[in-house]
């Protein structure tokens, strides 16, 4: 993975196309230096920013800041791709090492009283000041981040707020090394091939591989973040199916060297000690603050409506599964009964579809053909650059104007990489700095043996489809500020740009060109298409119950006082989902609390109803398409112009009333989830 050269890569940009990292000359021993240099790198701008003896002013202080800290981006961008993707036990050593250093480096400057003298000057005048609308949006997000970060706070306040940062950081790491240990701990070992009487021959030859790869004789089922193991909807093997489900739901509260128990426990408390110190009741009232729900209540009203449809639906889906199984429906049987429910109703088998879903011809003909004919993108593969795991892939991104940077793949799951599927970027989009983007997207399917095809589900599709509406957001960024560019939007708006992009993954123009069958070539029955749309609602009252079982015990944890934190975190995490209503036994939530990696070791702590908040957008939008000439040019267009470009360069909601015309209206979503308004 990783070269060995004498002198330090990140100390310089990047000698690669668009400022790729040089892989090539990377290795484990740059990083602590590399961090070490950036912050001191930075400090140094910043000081120099403060020392100036003139009077502030946009150039000398805003500009000055988004110029500052190149060398920590380049080593943060390509280190924390590692920590998720490709880790090592030196890699998650440096990582504990650094987390608290990094958020006291951030906690020195937002909180230094010089700098943030010269930001307020400079809001305090901002309507003399003559700025553009850009120019004004950042000056009122550093003050905005600032005061939220607690500038305005006294001596003691800030020193106690960087101990509680510098804290959560290094607690936030190790929740993250603890998940992915368990998970690795957690993967099910079967010696007999009986026992998997139900997957397909590619998922068994899979499941080989992965016991393969860590000297085991048979076959290994490994652990996906959520819940609900994909195997569940196949494997025959109740026995079987029943410790798959287990093993699930107890990753991190084993008791063992990996329970996530107590981690989660102070971390609640110390984000509830925060949000008090700066001026909130709770965690949740902080962090809802700069997103574009705005406050809790209106997250709540939201919720509230969704939420006794979503059990009502799910209760009744539970009872039909029953009877076709014959007994009561238990957590481990619902996807299994739900297939074969699915296949007499729909006459589909989820399992007969994977053969016409190739991995290499779902991307190109399917992922990058709807972003050719929507945005007249080009796509080349090229073998050129280093990369950081062999199983990576990159590809140039032309659109009519030119080159606008570079795309990198890393599909396969391993035990060095965390559960899930993410986009991030190693290089982003700013005028200001000349930099055009580079993008990754994330997935975790599972990978076969040598020479055997890379065969998806519906499901793994999807989130292909998924992902890659992130990476379009940060592709066709547009702006001059890199604080703005690409995703760099509200937690509960980000999401929906790639929500709406998985519309195109059944869309007539489509899906037959990439829905064949890998040995034969032949196309995906028409009738069976018509099913697959015809069946898309079937089981939402589950998957909407599951999602907002996790969603409202993610709020139920945050609106904790400090000294509210229960000791006993399973018990907690009960009765609260019993509270809202969603307790069915037989859709546990989507993450239960030991495993809930986006709320204690992401950045969605009582965020994570923002995929809810970006679908009532998203449905809306697909409307619009609908509406508007679908899969085409000027609709495309429209889309990236008014929305992917700006990143968070406009206020996101005022873009999206630009784009759409008014405000976004819920019954679309209602409808997709429900078929109801």
């Amino acid at each position: 993975m990783l070269g060995r050269v004498s002198t330090n890569p990140f100390l310089v940009p990047s000698p690669l196309p668009f400022g790729y990292p040089d892989f090539a000359a990377i290795r484990e021993e740059h990083f602590a230096p590399a961090f070490e240099a950036g912050m001191a790198e930075q400090r140094a701008e910043v000081e120099a920013v403060t020392a100036d003896p003139a009077a502030a002013t946009f150039e000398n202080t805003i500009v000055a800041l988004e110029r500052s800290g190149r060398t920590l981006q380049r080593v943060s961008a390509v280190f924390f791709t590692l920590v998720a993707s490709c880790s090592t036990e030196g890699i998650r050593a440096i990582e504990a090492q650094m987390a608290p250093c990094l958020a006291a480096h951030r906690d020195a400057i937002t909180l230094d009283p010089a700098l943030f003298a010269r930001i307020e000057a400079l809001f305090t005048a901002r309507d003399e000041l003559g700025l553009d609308p850009e120019s004004l949006r950042l000056l009122e997000r550093y003050h905005r981040d600032a005061v939220r970060a607690g500038a305005r706070l006294g001596p003691a306040e800030q020193a106690r707020l960087r101990e509680l940062n510098a804290e959560l950081s290094a607690l936030s790491t190790e929740f993250g090394s603890k998940l992915l240990a368990g998970a690795n701990d957690a993967a099910v070992h079967v010696t007999d091939v009986a026992e998997l009487d139900g997957l397909s021959a590619d998922a068994i030859s899979a499941a080989a591989t992965a016991a393969k790869a860590r000297g085991l004789d048979g076959y290994l089922i490994t652990m996906v973040l959520p819940t609900g193991q994909p195997v569940l909807a196949s494997l025959a093997n109740r026995a079987l199916r029943e410790r798959v489900h287990t093993a699930s739901v107890t990753r991190g509260a084993r008791g063992d060297a990996n329970d996530t128990t107590a981690i989660v426990r102070r971390m609640v408390a110390l984000r509830a000690e925060r949000a008090r110190l700066l001026g909130h009741p709770h965690h949740a009232s902080w962090s809802v603050e700069p997103a574009t729900a705005g406050t809790v209540e209106a997250m709540d009203a939201m919720l509230d409506r969704l939420a006794p449809v979503a059990a009502a639906n799910a209760a009744t889906e539970a009872e039909e599964l029953a009877a076709a199984a014959g007994h009561p429906i238990e957590p481990w049987d619902r996807a299994f009964y739900a297939e074969r429910v699915r296949r007499e109703r729909f006459d589909l088998d989820g399992e007969a579809l994977r053969p016409y879903f190739e991995l290499d011809r779902v991307l190109r003909d399917g992922v990058f053909r709807a972003a050719g004919l929507l945005y007249g993108l080009r796509f080349a593969e090229r073998t050129d650059l280093p990369l950081y795991h062999p199983d990576v892939r990159v590809f140039d991104v032309h659109d009519e104007a030119g080159q606008l940077g570079l795309f990198v793949f890393d599909p396969y799951a391993r035990d060095s990489k965390r559960g899930g599927a993410w986009m991030n970027s190693f290089v982003s989009q700013s005028h200001l700095l000349g930099t055009r983007p580079v993008v990754l997207n994330t997935l975790n399917i599972a990978k076969p043996a040598d020479g055997e095809p890379t065969l998806l589900t519906l499901d793994n599709v999807r989130t292909a489809f998924h992902e890659f509406g992130h990476a379009l957001h940060g592709l066709f960024s547009d702006v001059r500020f890199p604080t703005f560019s690409g995703t760099s939007v509200p937690r509960d708006f980000v999401e929906y740009p790639s929500q709406v992009n998985e519309m195109w993954l059944d869309h007539p123009e489509i899906l037959p060109g990439y829905a064949r069958h890998h040995a034969t070539d032949e196309p995906l029955d028409p009738a069976l298409v018509a099913r697959l749309a015809e069946s898309r609602a079937y089981g939402e009252g589950f998957a909407t119950t599951e999602y907002l079982a996790a969603t409202l015990l993610d709020q139920a944890w945050h609106r904790l006082a400090p000294d509210e934190v229960p000791d006993d975190v399973l018990a907690f995490e009960a009765a609260a989902i019993e509270a809202v209503g969603l307790a069915v036994p037989s859709a546990p939530p989507r993450y239960r609390t030991t495993y809930f990696n986006h709320v204690f070791g992401g950045g969605y702590s009582a965020a994570y109803y923002s995929y809810i908040w970006s679908e009532v957008l998203d449905a809306d939008t697909v409307e619009w398409f609908a509406d508007n000439g679908g899969l085409d040019r000027a609709t495309g267009e429209r889309f990236r112009r008014g929305l992917l470009a700006v990143g968070g360069s406009v206020d996101p909601m005022q873009a999206y009333r630009g784009f759409r015309g008014r405000d976004p209206e819920i019954g679309p979503l209602l409808a997709r989830r429900f078929g109801k308004v």
